[in-house]
């Protein structure tokens, strides 16, 4: 009579389990890819800034009043911008449409500003061909001004699917996508305002 034969379960083979991938969603990665090459625009503008600026025929003038104003608004928009991704994962529409409509009009009032500090260089005789350092600034500022209204452009688009009842909590993928290029936006024009301050 065969002799029973226990089997240890702690051997047992056992069926490979899938192992955790990391995956990104690709509009996300189209994002940061974007942001990146936004990011080596501007590292160049402001390396030939420094590069230029040591060269010497540099001429000294203080920025204008209006980006002082621009700083605050930029900062009250990422709040703001903050705001609508928090109502929108409560399911609060009314408050994301507000929200969103806020982010939007300073979004608005800050190309405003920039305009009229441009039109403040203008008055103090700082002109876009004319010394390379007001050159500087107005490319600059103005590169800058253009991605906001893209990012404006967007706002446009995650309203418009408010209203279509597309964004809410199950479904955050394209306001948090609008709020990381915002956000994005929003300490580009800080580190840039900081820089120009530092480096007149």
């Amino acid at each position: 009579m065969a002799e029973p034969r226990f089997v240890d379960v702690n051997t047992r083979l056992l069926p490979d389990e899938p192992q955790p991938t990391l995956s990104m969603n690709p509009k996300k990665f189209m994002l940061y890819l974007f942001i990146a090459s936004i990011i080596m625009i501007f590292a160049a503008f402001t390396s030939g800034y420094i590069v230029r600026r040591a060269e010497g025929n540099w001429l000294m003038f203080d920025l204008p009043a209006m980006f002082n104003i621009s700083s605050i608004i930029i900062v009250l928009s990422s709040v703001t911008m903050q705001w609508a991704v928090y109502a929108a994962s409560k399911n609060q529409i009314g408050t994301l449409k507000l929200a969103m409509s806020i982010t939007f009009l300073l979004g608005l009032v800050f190309c405003v500003t920039q305009f009229l500090g441009w039109a403040e260089m203008v008055e103090i005789g700082v002109y876009l061909t004319g010394n390379p350092s007001g050159s500087f600034v107005y490319v600059i500022s103005l590169v800058h001004a253009l991605h906001l209204i893209g990012g404006l452009v967007y706002i446009t688009i995650v309203f418009i699917k408010t209203f279509q009842l597309k964004i809410h909590s199950q479904n955050m993928n394209t306001i948090e996508m609008c709020a990381v290029y915002w956000h994005f936006l929003d300490v580009l024009w800080l580190y840039l305002f900081t820089f120009l301050t530092l480096y007149r």
